[in-house]
């Protein structure tokens, strides 16, 4: 049941996500051209498309294309971090005045809300497990690869945020939908920025690249295991990749990117991911543990279980902070529980027959 629900949220929530970035995308242009409602949806759909058609090949030539994405991402956050240390202008201070009066009032709802959008800015950290069945040596390489991501991600991140608000101050900032473009022309004028905002849709082309690659394999690594429907274990006859399985999560993001707003799309995957996957998982160790006993994991987990009991609490905050969204979160696993019972019996009612 939990495998099976792991991949049916994964099957909703992975096509909201490549639909997020390419909401994102349409949006971002504006500061290079003049688009309306309807011609960014154009452009969602449009990228959407793109990606499709450089993921229609084998895994050895998408390994070359991702290692070139990275390296033009790597180049544009260093660029920018870089301009705000060489070109700072602001003197601040994180902590508010009346520091007092904000913990009674809005601390911990702010930080809630923030940390919905920050764990959205992080979860690419575990792309790599999605392919698993295509990594060398994964034992190594996949705990490797997502500790790198993490601390990379944590570095740049910071990075990023810091630079900017050493030029724009954080009050001014919060009004523009185009900070990094803003940022970028007041330290090197207008052709910059333009130039930055071109390598900003870049870095965000590349990471739906990225998601859109690792999520296709999920569906298609759970049908081929029995745990989800068979038409998503197929192959490209002659290349070789799940093309049903890329064709329909991609397919199901261009509906959500003409349906749905950047912010409700960010707010929906945390909401959906949190109730079975991050808590599921969670708890799911302890399961394995328990059942299997720690000397044959690959993994050690210092301090158990109180990194899980911690993780476990976090997630519940953060659920509870997407509000509305989390009922539908719960309404989507409730959904799958009701499929997999209704497949479950059918399966069993056949083999009788």
């Amino acid at each position: 049941l939990m495998s099976f629900l792991f991949v049916w949220q994964t099957s909703i929530q992975a096509p909201l996500v490549v639909a997020s970035g390419a909401i994102g995308f349409s949006q971002y242009l504006r500061y290079l051209v003049p688009v309306d409602y309807m011609q960014q949806k154009a452009v969602a759909v449009f990228i959407i498309l793109m990606l499709v058609i450089l993921l229609y090949k084998r895994i050895e030539s998408i390994g070359r294309i991702s290692v070139f994405l990275w390296i033009v991402t790597i180049v544009t956050i260093v660029w920018i971090i870089v301009g705000g240390i060489t070109h700072k202008q602001v003197s601040y201070s994180f902590w508010p005045d009346d520091a007092n009066d904000f913990f009674k009032a809005a601390f911990w709802m702010a930080l809630g809300q923030a940390g919905v959008k920050t764990i959205y800015s992080y979860l690419g950290y575990y792309n790599v497990c999605h392919l698993g069945g295509e990594i060398k040596n994964p034992g190594k390489n996949i705990p490797r690869s997502i500790f790198i991501s993490v601390l990379g991600i944590a570095v740049l991140y910071l990075g990023l945020n810091w630079s900017i608000v050493s030029v724009i101050p954080w009050q001014e900032a919060q009004q523009y939908d185009f900070i990094v473009s803003v940022f970028i022309e007041k330290i090197y004028g207008g052709t910059a920025a333009k130039v930055a905002t071109a390598l900003i849709l870049f870095i965000a082309f590349a990471s739906l690249f990225a998601v859109l690659l690792g999520y296709s394999r999920v569906p298609y690594a759970a049908a081929s295991d029995g745990n989800f429907f068979k038409i998503f274990a197929r192959l490209h006859p002659t290349k070789h990749f799940p093309y049903v399985s890329l064709l329909y999560i991609a397919g199901l993001a261009i509906v959500f990117a003409l349906s749905f707003s950047l912010k409700q799309t960010i707010t929906a995957i945390l909401a959906m991911r949190i109730i079975v996957q991050f808590i599921g998982q969670s708890i799911g160790v302890v399961l394995l543990r328990r059942r299997y006993g720690s000397s044959t994991l690959p993994f050690k987990m210092w301090l158990f279980p109180l990194p899980v009991i911690l993780s476990i609490t976090v997630w519940l905050y953060l659920f509870v902070s997407t509000k509305w969204f989390a009922l539908w979160g719960i309404s989507i696993a409730l959904a799958g529980v009701v499929v997999y019972f209704l497949i479950t019996n059918s399966n069993s009612t056949t083999k009788e027959v």
